[in-house]
């Protein structure tokens, strides 16, 4: 490879992220190599179904890791082009200007940000325009301000919860639309809404979009990006098996491999951008330990794999004695119990609507009959059901974190009761709420994924374990995601975080991207505006 070139080099798929990063730089007409783990997702029927999706897990990754217990697990990991943004739920919110401060909670506090929200908010703008997003800037009062609205208008609320919006302001609350990444037809299904969901409407949460119609990282930028860049290449089925530096430990040549056929390669580069998510560029960096730095690389400061967080989540189903006769039920958010308030002096969380749950899904959260309804199958029983997704913050601990045993194979240690409170208090004031607007007085959590029994499998949300900032005895990475002990290694998924905030991180993982994208066109010696 001549000294011209440039490959920034993704490993494993486990984010919406590292597709973002390279696409941008293939803007500077540097030669870009993308690794993939996984293939393509297959497109069939089974993309839609409840049973395969979450019964059979048939798209999630045949992988073992192991508890702080050595109790092994199955973790909520996809290695398809586009990662876990395959089946993600396609809500794209900013964090609120004060999760860039350390904010105080009843269990400690979340850590500051190098860089505030104004930092942030054009690239917040830029990530939106790419992902699609349709909503509406202005309508939350707790959110941060905009230079520019989305680019498109918000989903429309159906009858019943539009409904349902009526009666949170009427009790004082402030519902917004809730920003979704979705391609929009006029029309579809036959609905009456003035805007239609081009895709089947009650598949959108931890479901893949057989159609293409929801903007995970495949479709918003793998494909367009190696449709306008021939100097853009994908390799899938690759699997990156550890980092090489040179002789002075200071930098990454480039990366060995697993090719498809079961044969090692190398790849050399000038920069390499690793994007694996929290969970698997940590543990890279861990397995890519040299004589020169025996505990992994950009681990001089013994932070890599620490302070992992993932939110403290819960899917609720609540009842109404009415029907519910919505199809696409994931148009609407409420941050009222973001911060302290008259409720509780600390932060509970964020509340937001879920895909409407089915009758396997009803029957896995609810075996037992439901007094208030009719003896009727449980797809009569669902169609009574309203669901909501609650999110609560779980702080940056040193405890909590991506080791390697002995082995070579992955543990991940969870503290028990990281600010568990805050997402117990957020559902009892949630459910008195609720009871105001005449729900029945019975709910259940909806185990979508695969935590049941497990909570450390539950990795959607994954952030943190190299956070970023400008002190390398306290952060990993710089300001800019650059490791602080190499000068050309880069961590652009939701890793380089020191807080997660409340709400989900997807948005700002990919507006981060975004950032890096640019400062690393602009070292390579361009300052092309990006496309």
């Amino acid at each position: 490879m001549n000294e011209n070139s440039s490959r920034p080099c993704r490993p494993s798929a486990a984010s919406v992220v590292p597709t973002t990063s390279p696409a941008r730089v293939a803007e500077t007409g540097k030669r870009v190599l993308m690794l993939e783990r996984g293939d393509f997702l297959p497109r069939e029927r089974d993309n839609w179904s409840s049973r395969a999706v979450f019964g059979d897990a048939k798209y999630t990754a045949e992988e073992t890791f192991y508890d702080s217990r050595d109790r092994p697990f199955r973790p909520e990991l996809h290695y398809y082009v586009g990662g876990n943004s395959k089946v993600y739920g396609a809500a794209l919110l900013r964090l609120l200007p004060g999760d860039f401060g350390e904010i105080r909670h009843q269990d400690g506090a979340s850590s500051a940000w190098p860089l505030s929200y104004q930092d942030m908010e054009p690239y917040y703008v830029r990530a939106e325009h790419l992902f699609w997003v349709h909503g509406q800037h202005g309508e939350d009062p707790f959110a941060g301000a905009s230079s520019k609205d989305y680019k498109y208008p918000p989903v429309q609320h159906e009858p019943r919860i539009q409904q349902l919006s009526d009666g949170l302001t009427k009790l004082g609350l402030h519902p917004f639309h809730l920003p979704l990444g979705v391609h929009l037809t006029q029309g579809a299904h036959g609905r009456a809404a003035a805007d239609s969901l081009c895709i089947r409407c009650d598949r959108v949460d931890g479901f893949p979009c057989s159609l293409g119609a929801k903007a995970d990282a495949e479709w918003a930028v793998v494909r367009p990006a190696l449709a306008a860049h021939p100097n853009l290449t994908l390799m899938t089925r690759t699997t990156v098996e550890r980092l090489i530096t040179d002789a002075s430990g200071r930098s990454v040549t480039g990366v060995a491999v697993t090719l498809p056929d079961g044969s090692p390669q190398a790849f050399t580069a000038d920069i390499v951008v690793l994007s694996a998510g929290a969970i698997l560029s940590a543990a890279l960096l861990l397995r890519s330990a040299t004589n020169k730095q025996p505990n992994g690389l950009a681990n001089s400061s013994d932070l890599v794999g620490r302070n992992y967080m993932r939110h403290n989540n819960l899917a609720l189903i609540a009842f109404s004695r009415e029907p519910n006769p919505t199809v696409f039920q994931k148009t609407l958010a409420l941050n009222d119990f973001y911060g302290p308030g008259e409720h509780w002096p600390y932060p509970m969380g964020h509340i937001q609507m879920l895909g409407k749950s089915d009758d396997w899904q009803i029957k896995g959260a609810a075996p037992r009959g439901l007094e208030w309804a009719p003896s009727a199958p449980y797809g009569e029983v669902a169609k009574h059901s309203i669901d909501f997704w609650l999110t609560g913050e779980d702080l940056p601990l040193a405890g909590s974190r991506v080791t390697l045993r002995p082995d070579g194979t992955i543990r991940l240690a969870l503290p028990p009761g990281n600010n568990t409170e805050a997402l117990t208090r957020l559902r009892r004031t949630f459910q008195g709420v609720l009871s105001k607007l005449g729900m029945v007085d019975t709910t259940f959590v909806r185990s979508l994924y695969l935590h049941r029994a497990f909570d450390a499998a539950a990795t959607a949300h994954q952030a943190g374990t190299a956070c970023f900032g400008t002190d390398p005895s306290a952060s990993v990475l710089d300001v800019h995601c650059k490791a602080h002990d190499l000068d050309n290694l880069y961590v652009v998924d939701g890793s380089f975080m020191p807080s997660i905030g409340a709400v989900n991180p997807t948005l700002t993982i990919i507006a981060n991207a975004l950032r890096v994208g640019d400062h690393v066109a602009e070292r390579l010696g361009t300052t092309t505006q990006p496309a």
